[in-house]
């Protein structure tokens, strides 16, 4: 019933879109440019060109040639083992407060704590390498440069800019008429 409305609605913000202003359509940038690699064995990591950060996920030389681990497995049920079945049964016939549930008084509160539970059981059982905890390092490490950097180009400003005043001064001098 409402598809109509929402369509010509999505149709209009297209519409909208190339009218824009700059700054709101430059926001979608993330500044850094970040190259993900995973390198095998004692092979050697790529080196970072301009002002790219490179991330590298080193694993062992036996996973050089196999399937990706999140690739390996499907999720058929009949491919899963007896105790993830069995775990996911013990809150099946749960009923009432902190259950997740529709029956009983406060059944729906525990809806919340069942998500987070398979959230975190999800995230646990993840073989995936985790490219944002690298990324984060990657940073950091560049920031922790940045102060020493900056104080070396400070001093470097600071002395030009002394020599240039000096040698203005001397000028001045020089053309001064009571030195003539």
């Amino acid at each position: 019933m409402f598809r109509p409305v929402a369509t010509a609605l999505a149709i209009g913000a297209l519409a909208l879109a190339p009218g824009l202003p700059a700054p709101l359509a430059a926001q979608g940038d993330s500044g850094d440019k970040v190259r993900m690699v995973i390198v095998y064995g004692d092979d050697a990591a790529p080196v970072a060109q301009g002002d790219e950060i490179v991330v590298v996920a080193r694993m062992p030389e036996s996973e050089r040639f196999r399937i990706p681990e999140n690739l390996r497995f499907s999720d058929n049920p009949a491919n899963q083992a007896w105790i993830n079945r069995v775990e996911r049964l013990e809150f099946v016939g749960a009923s009432g407060t902190l259950s997740c549930s529709a029956v009983g008084p406060g059944g729906s509160t525990g809806c919340t704590e069942e998500m987070i539970r398979n959230a975190y059981a999800d995230k646990k059982a993840s073989p995936a390498v985790r490219f944002g905890a690298l990324i984060a390092a990657a940073r950091a490490e560049r920031l922790a440069s940045i102060d020493q950097t900056s104080a070396e180009e400070q001093a470097r400003v600071e002395a030009i800019e002394k020599e240039y005043m000096e040698r203005l001064r001397r000028e001045g001098e020089a053309q001064s008429p009571d030195n003539q």
